[in-house]
């Protein structure tokens, strides 16, 4: 990068699912600006290509949350990491990537027709028993209109006593999961922003939020050890697994759709963030998951990544500027 203090300049040159989002948060460009780059996404770069590689039935590679048998990305014998070219995947990247929700107009009644689970053949827009999953069919329901208020019930439901949730409860895990706890929060918060508290999203959010809270992000409650090595490897896309950036991002969100300040618990994982800030004003990509995708959306391993460069270095303006507002 030219600039080893600012990276901004770095950062704009890139995809318009990446640059919409460097101008709004952190170039301080005019809305009209960032919008524009924004209506992008569905012509040009990565939100482009998966756009069109969407099936008629309204899927992505046959399936709900794994490619149908026989799609050149489906599943291999003895393979390490999973497909991520599924429909499920691919909606959250374009959900993430700033899509408007129009451009996949008709999608949701397709889905609902033609996409079942492939856990009990259950119907796409109902979910299933996997916690993670339905905290992204929630967020992606809400993203294209479609009624998936049933999963707000189930969430309630299926909240653990120490506040969050686990993938394992249907094998009879009582103990919550920071991953599971995570995408839950994520998808409850995204729906919040878009109906407000009107159906108690609040409510189920304070607990889980607060199970995360008290581990400081970082630490096992029962004994005070860091909870893996995985917390601190940062990769994007980001999938299922937990890390301190994706916990602080969403802190950052919720923050700010509830007009609060960040909590001091915070620190640490802010710490552990700033700490892997290149001399350069990059992060490097520390991990990528493995399995089958369509193309590579961020670098290679060992490689500034523009995405978590964008994602970290919004999370230390935010905490920053806290600290600055209250010093």
């Amino acid at each position: 990068m030219s600039d080893p203090i600012n990276p901004i300049d770095w950062l704009l040159a890139t995809d318009p699912a990446l640059r919409w989002q460097v101008e709004r948060d952190l170039a301080g460009a005019d809305e009209t600006v960032w919008k524009a780059t924004r209506a992008r996404v569905t012509t040009q770069g990565l939100g482009a290509r998966l756009l069109a590689l969407q099936d008629a039935d309204g899927q992505w590679a046959g399936g709900a949350y794994f490619p149908a048998s026989g799609h050149p990305t489906a599943w291999r014998e003895g393979q390490q990491g999973q497909p991520w070219t599924a429909t499920t995947w691919t909606l959250k990247m374009l959900r993430e990537w700033g899509v408007d929700a129009s451009v996949l107009a008709g999608t949701a009644e397709k889905l609902a027709r033609n996409s079942r689970w492939e856990y009990d053949d259950l119907p796409y827009w109902g979910g299933e028993v996997d916690c993670c999953i339905n905290g992204y069919t929630l967020a992606t329901g809400t993203w294209l209109g479609a009624d998936v208020t049933g999963l707000l019930a189930w969430f309630a439901e299926h909240q653990l006593s120490d506040g969050g949730w686990n993938c394992e409860w249907e094998n009879g895990s009582v103990r919550s999961s920071v991953h599971s706890t995570l995408h839950v929060l994520e998808a409850l918060r995204y729906r919040q922003a878009h109906f407000g508290d009107d159906e108690g999203l609040a409510a189920l959010r304070r607990p889980a939020e607060e199970y995360l809270l008290s581990r400081r992000l970082l630490y096992r409650l029962s004994t005070g050890e860091p909870i893996g090595d995985w917390v601190g490897s940062f990769g994007y896309p980001f999938r299922w697994k937990y890390t301190a950036l994706s916990a602080l991002d969403h802190f950052r969100r919720a923050a700010a759709l509830d007009g609060t300040g960040p909590d001091p618990r915070l620190a640490e994982a802010v710490g552990l963030v700033r700490s892997k800030r290149q001399p350069d004003g990059s992060w490097r990509q520390d991990v990528h998951h493995r399995g089958q995708e369509w193309f590579a959306v961020d670098v290679p391993v060992g490689e500034p990544s523009p995405w978590l460069t964008l994602y970290a270095t919004r999370v230390l303006r935010w905490w920053d500027a806290e600290e600055r507002t209250t010093a």
